[in-house]
């Protein structure tokens, strides 16, 4: 259908050398999306470039530090003026910690909050300057079950995804008569490196599983869809809104 078609768009991915990033790159991709990919790590950032282009994609990266706002603004203004319009922005660079809320370490929480909340803000003004200027944009970013939701021993990740979707409400409130979209994607439990020791743990797979009304963990391939109806014009009036993709954790006691 035309209203989901990307073509002639491209689309900056942040943290997009593995795990969601890389799943939404290859999904918006596939919808017609040129990518830019971004992560801190050159290498990771090639071999994940090549694999995208193996399937046809068009792919140009762009490894910057999305918690450096100096280095953020240098990079999209350098690619915005010798190559292009950024059409859309999938704010996904993010991390995990976790430990016991009275043990959190000062400088794990600065992190966790440089990578998961700064980040965002830094690359979304950034890019949204261009966007501004031309009168359109796409700007998702990507938050999280626990935006919602607590478990234990992830409060300060919880406070930064929280923060995350009121940024977006704010991007939305603030951006949104300059003709930009700013939406955000919750994933719940999803089979990623992020979770890999959650994965591994048969007692948590068995909470998860009885906990999930779909009674199973997420495969970030199931994100696609709903990254793909926020990136294109399907979603021309959606603004501020934080869709949960998260088989009904969020809608079961």
């Amino acid at each position: 259908m035309q209203l989901f078609d990307l073509t002639g768009r491209r689309a900056l991915v942040t943290g997009s050398s593995m795990g969601i990033g890389f799943a939404l790159a290859r999904g918006l991709s596939e919808a017609g999306a040129a990518l830019v990919l971004n992560a801190r790590d050159a290498a990771r950032l090639d071999e994940a470039a090549d694999r995208l282009r193996a399937t046809g994609a068009e792919v140009a990266v762009l490894p910057f530090d999305a918690t450096d706002a100096a280095a953020v603004r240098a990079a999209v203004d350098g690619f915005e003026a010798g190559h292009g319009a950024i059409d859309i922005l999938v704010n996904n660079a993010g991390m995990q910690h976790r430990t016991p809320l009275e043990d959190f370490p000062v400088e794990a929480f600065d992190r966790l909050m440089r990578t998961n909340v700064n980040s965002a803000f830094y690359v979304g003004q950034a890019v949204a300057r261009h966007m501004i200027g031309r009168g359109r944009g796409k700007i998702i970013n990507i938050a999280s079950v626990q935006s919602a939701l607590a478990r234990p021993g992830i409060a300060p990740y919880t406070t930064s995804k929280g923060a995350v979707t009121n940024l977006t409400k704010g991007m939305a409130t603030d951006w949104a008569r300059h003709g930009l979209n700013c939406n955000a994607i919750a994933p719940g439990y999803f089979d990623t490196p992020l979770n890999a020791a959650l994965v591994a743990d048969p007692e948590f797979c068995a909470w998860l599983e009885k906990r999930t009304p779909a009674g199973r963990w997420g495969r970030v391939e199931e994100l696609v869809g709903a990254a793909v109806f926020l990136a294109s014009d399907a979603s021309s009036f959606v603004n501020g809104h934080t869709l949960f993709v998260d088989g009904g954790i969020t809608a079961s006691l």
